[in-house]
């Protein structure tokens, strides 16, 4: 079967967000590659217009966080150059907890800073739900079904 992934992609502050979302999850990054680690990165004259020689080789160009049993959450910075990433309001990040003592967890830590939008409470699915957007802009939602 298919595995899906998440992928975001930010303007500069990549490595921030992964930084603050693995200190939520723990864990280790599997991936992490800057623009400098690309081949011929260190040919690219300073002087010239390549996105390399304008600030972008400390930036990332693929990180990977392993959540869970076989989920990625996955990210990079967009180059100099590219258009500006813009969180919308049409997608969030759902995660489903394995109690719901990691739901509150996870819930109060990646909401630090962040925007509530409903309260982590009981709701009438019998699940703990709640959602708010994160200090960096993006979407989550937390539900921990309680046995039927």
């Amino acid at each position: 079967m298919a595995t899906l992934d998440l992928y975001l992609s930010f303007s500069g502050n990549c490595e921030e967000v992964f930084n603050f979302y693995r200190s939520v999850f723990g864990g280790d990054f599997s991936v992490l590659n800057r623009y400098s680690d690309m081949p011929g990165a260190d040919d690219i004259p300073p002087d010239s217009d390549h996105a390399l020689a304008n600030g972008d080789r400390d930036k990332i160009m693929h990180v990977r966080l392993p959540i869970g049993q076989g989920t990625n959450l996955m990210g990079s910075d967009r180059p100099s150059g590219a258009e500006t990433a813009v969180m919308g309001n049409v997608f969030s990040i759902s995660i489903a907890p394995d109690s719901e003592e990691e739901a509150v967890r996870i819930f109060d830590a990646l909401s630090a800073g962040g925007e509530v939008t409903m309260p982590l409470e009981k709701t009438f699915w019998n699940a703990l739900f709640g959602t708010f957007t994160d200090k960096f802009g993006v979407q989550w939602m937390v539900n921990y079904e309680y046995e039927q």
